[in-house]
C-alpha cells in the first residue's frame, strides 16, 4: 500500500483555520492531488486540517473519514529551560539529544518535560492502536516490530540490481489492487505515525526533519522477503506543488528561513 501524509496548509492558529496563503496552498495541493489514484481519505478533526482537505476531497470526489485520533499531538508540557508551556517536541535540542530516554522508541513519553503531562503518555497508545487498526483494514498487520500480510502472500526480492543494471518498473511486482490512502493532519501526529511505521524515535523525527505546511510525505510498502511488509519513505516534506506555481514555502514551524528553490 501507499500512504500519502499531508500536513495542513499554513494555519491561523487563533481560530484553527487557514490563512489566505494557506488557502492558496490547499488549492495548489488539490491541483496536484487530482492526478492521484486514491482509495480513501482520512482527516484530522481540527479545522485547519479539514479546510486543507476540502479542495482535495472535491478534486478526487471521495468522501473523507474523520478520525479523532488524528488530532494534533499537542498536549502541553512544562519546559524547565524557559518555563513556558509547549508541545511535546518543541524543545531545546540538547534536551533531546543528551537524554537517552528522549531518543528511545518508547521511553520518550516519560522523558524530560514530557513527564509533566500524563496525557502525552496515555494518548500515545491511542494513536498507535488507531494507526495499526487502520493499516490492518488494508491487509497488513503489526507483528512485534514489523508488519506482515494477513493473506500470507510471500515474495523474495534480494536486490534491485539485476545483471549490473537497476531494476526497471517492469522487473518489480505489480498489483493494481494495492491501495493508496491520503491522511490530512498535522506535523506532530505525522511524525508519531512515521515513528511507528519505520521504527525511528519520535523526538528524532520532530527535531531532525521539517514538514512545511501543505507538504506531502509519501510512504510505500515494500514486500521483499517472505510475508514481511516494511514501510519506506519515498519523499518527506515535499512541496513540488508550491514550487511549480512559485508559491513560497511557509516558514511556519521552522526556526530558520527555509530554502525556496
Amino acid at each position: 500500500m501507499r500512504i500519502i501524509f499531508v500536513r495542513h496548509a499554513e494555519p491561523d492558529y487563533s481560530d484553527d483555520s487557514l490563512t489566505e496563503k494557506g488557502k492558496r496552498e490547499a488549492l495548489l495541493l488539490a491541483e496536484r492531488a487530482k492526478e492521484w489514484n486514491v482509495k480513501d481519505i482520512y482527516v484530522s478533526p481540527f479545522g485547519r486540517a479539514k479546510e486543507t482537505a476540502e479542495p482535495i476531497v472535491k478534486a478526487l470526489n471521495i468522501k473523507p473519514v474523520t478520525l479523532p485520533w488524528l488530532r494534533e499531538y499537542s498536549y502541553r508540557v512544562t519546559n524547565p529551560v524557559h518555563g513556558n508551556k509547549t508541545v511535546p517536541w518543541d524543545f531545546i535540542p540538547t534536551q533531546v539529544y543528551e537524554d537517552e530516554k528522549m531518543i528511545s522508541q518508547n521511553d520518550w513519553v516519560d522523558a524530560g518535560p514530557n513527564a509533566s503531562n500524563e496525557e502525552v503518555k496515555t494518548n500515545y497508545p491511542v494513536v498507535i492502536k488507531g494507526l495499526d487498526e487502520l493499516i490492518e483494514n488494508y491487509g497488513i498487520k503489526r507483528v512485534c516490530n514489523h508488519y506482515e500480510r494477513i493473506d500470507g502472500r510471500k515474495r523474495n526480492i534480494i536486490s534491485t540490481v539485476k545483471n549490473m543494471k537497476f531494476a526497471s518498473a517492469d522487473d518489480l511486482p505489480v498489483d493494481d489492487s494495492e491501495p493508496t490512502i491520503v491522511i490530512v493532519c498535522h506535523f506532530g501526529i505525522i511524525c508519531l505515525m512515521l515513528s511507528r511505521l519505520i521504527n525511528i524515535p519520535f523526538e528524532l523525527l520532530t527535531h531532525g526533519f521539517i514538514l512545511p505546511t501543505s507538504s506531502v510525505t509519501i510512504v510505500n510498502t515494500e514486500e521483499r522477503w517472505d510475508k514481511e511488509v516494511s514501510f519506506r519513505v519515498q519523499a518527506m516534506g515535499d512541496c513540488t506543488h508550491l514550487h511549480a506555481k512559485k508559491e513560497p514555502i511557509s516558514n511556519a514551524g521552522s526556526f530558520a528561513r527555509l530554502f525556496q528553490q
